[in-house]
């Protein structure tokens, strides 16, 4: 029995699930300066290092960063510059989104202001 394709809507809802981890999003952002070692993430991340691992084996599992060996360092990187794009684009995304909660805050601050008078 052949296996069905799974829609490319379920494909991407997989992605951004796999995506949808502050651990994963912020080892993502670090590897945009180039390749790092593992001690240096955890350095910079602050967790145990059994999560670090868990969170990097869900990034290379989903081919989004890969690793390699240097002596008995592990560095890791991301595996393509589409990666550091997507993380711009949702920088961008969520700035406007707060700009315009911020514009409404400001709304509504002005309204309570004008019906307490």
């Amino acid at each position: 029995m052949k296996a069905l394709p799974v829609p490319l809507y379920q494909a991407k809802a997989e992605f951004f699930r796999m995506l949808g981890h502050p651990v994963r999003i912020r080892v993502l952002e670090l590897l945009q300066d180039g390749p790092l070692p593992v001690r240096e993430l955890l350095t910079a991340i602050e967790i145990e290092p059994s999560n670090l691992s868990q969170q990097l084996a869900v990034l290379r599992r989903s081919g989004i960063v890969t690793a390699t060996r240097e002596s008995s360092t592990v560095v890791y990187e991301l595996a393509g510059g589409d990666v550091a794009e997507l993380l711009g684009a949702a920088r961008r995304i969520l700035s406007e989104l707060l700009a315009g909660q911020q514009e409404l805050l400001a709304e509504l601050r002005e309204a309570d202001a004008g019906s307490t008078r």
